[in-house]
């Protein structure tokens, strides 16, 4: 082997590098899909259809980014295990709990509270699942990117997923709109897509970089007291992603229960949503290794706060769709440059020969702050329903309340520059 193409100690070759991208992106359309249907919005919206209050509904879109704390336990297997080996045990973990919703019809019809209790309890054990595999996600990938095209490649990524998730949603919208109430088939096409992921991450290549590296939590804790650079990073993109995680549930029960959408037009939104992402994130990665992070996190924060703003306007007339389709296509837009500039200012925190530490530190604070958002508006909404406040006037203080925190967060983030 030449000297050019001979790896620095505990990397991977340039051909291996490749195939790890090639096998990222084919994992993650399935991944992805498994992931967001178990999480996002279509659990949600089978919630709501069981009769669920706000705060469960909060809690609902919390038990993904707090559960982020069980990456912490979980890194004691990491250094003892190759990350591949953790990377399976979570994905089917993950599938093995979601897989009493593929029988949501016979759920649905089993006396109170159980249909409620069954259902969440599925989605605990499914993002616990999620939540192992997170901790060695990241720390994977970074063995597999070179630097110079951080940008590319995620912005390449996110859009080929965002397409996968089109076409289910497409399908899933027309699904709904002849079946409503029938999500069990929903979540078996899920289900099915988490097992793929399963066999397609039993083979990603691995460095053998931190086998035997013996990771303490206390390690992992340390960088957060000490790493200045980190902790603006956390600041920023927990002001504005926790702002959007408290918005966007809470946008589907308005659309629900206020302006009275049925099932197949909130999916008509969601539509949108990926749709945002398909349009705009090839560009953005391009945009964020030409300009670097902080031009885009500041065009993106501004945008977002904006469209919070319009929120404002929603009354009880606003019965047509079409506003919200373009409301959801519009947050994707920018909350997919947001995020790509937020993975190139993180991995570039990150050493590649090491990265785990780092990157759980990240993903367990930042994630804990997204979950406690939702989690917080749920009570507050229901804590101001229960003293008189109007519905859409309680919504709306949340929305305005979300658009600055998405401006404040440009202060710590105005150092990241190219």
């Amino acid at each position: 082997m030449s000297g050019s193409t001979v790896p620095a100690a505990g990397a991977l070759s340039p051909a291996l590098r490749a195939r790890g991208r090639r096998l990222t992106i084919a994992s993650h359309l399935a991944g992805m899909t498994h992931r967001l249907v178990y999480t996002d919005q279509l659990p949600t919206l089978a919630l709501v259809a069981l009769g669920a209050g706000d705060s469960l509904i909060g809690l609902q879109r919390a038990l993904e980014p707090v559960g982020q704390l069980l990456q912490l336990p979980t890194l004691r297997a990491v250094g003892r295990y190759r990350k591949r080996s953790i990377l399976v045990v979570g994905q089917i973990i993950s599938v093995i709990g979601g897989a009493p919703l593929v029988a949501f019809g016979s759920l649905a019809i089993v006396a109170a509270p159980w249909p409620l209790a069954i259902t969440f309890a599925s989605l605990v054990v499914a993002a616990a699942g999620i939540v192992v595999t997170d901790t060695v996600w990241f720390p994977l990938l970074r063995g597999f990117v070179e630097p110079a095209r951080t940008g590319h490649f995620f912005g390449l990524l996110r859009s080929t997923w965002h397409v996968m998730l089109i076409v289910y949603f497409l399908v899933a919208q027309r699904w709904m709109a002849l079946h409503p109430g029938a999500f069990g088939p929903l979540f078996a096409v899920a289900t099915a897509c988490g097992v793929l992921r399963v066999a397609l991450v039993a083979v990603f290549p691995e460095a053998p970089a931190e086998m035997g590296d013996r990771i303490r939590v206390g390690e992992v804790l340390a960088l957060l007291r000490h790493d200045g650079g980190l902790r603006r990073y956390l600041a920023g993109v927990s002001l504005c992603g926790g702002a959007r995680r408290a918005v966007v549930p809470f946008v589907i029960v308005v659309m629900r229960r206020v302006l009275g959408l049925s099932e197949g037009a909130v999916l008509l939104t969601t539509l949108a949503y990926f749709a945002g992402g398909v349009a705009s994130l090839y560009l953005w990665g391009r945009a964020v290794d030409r300009f670097g992070p902080a031009p885009v996190f500041r065009v993106t924060a501004i945008g977002i706060a904006a469209l919070y703003a319009a929120l404002l306007r929603l009354d009880h007339s606003a019965t047509s769709v079409v506003p919200m389709v373009a409301f959801f296509f519009a947050l994707n837009v920018l909350a997919g440059g947001f995020g790509v500039a937020d993975t190139h200012v993180l991995f570039g925190l990150a050493p590649v020969h090491a990265p785990t530490r780092l990157l759980v530190a990240a993903d367990v604070t930042s994630s804990v702050l997204y979950g406690v958002a939702p989690l917080a508006a749920g009570i507050a909404l229901d804590a101001a329903f229960a003293i008189g406040v109007t519905p859409l006037t309680a919504y709306r203080m949340l929305f305005a309340l979300a658009a600055i925190a998405s401006v404040l967060s440009l202060v710590p983030l105005r150092g990241f520059r190219k």
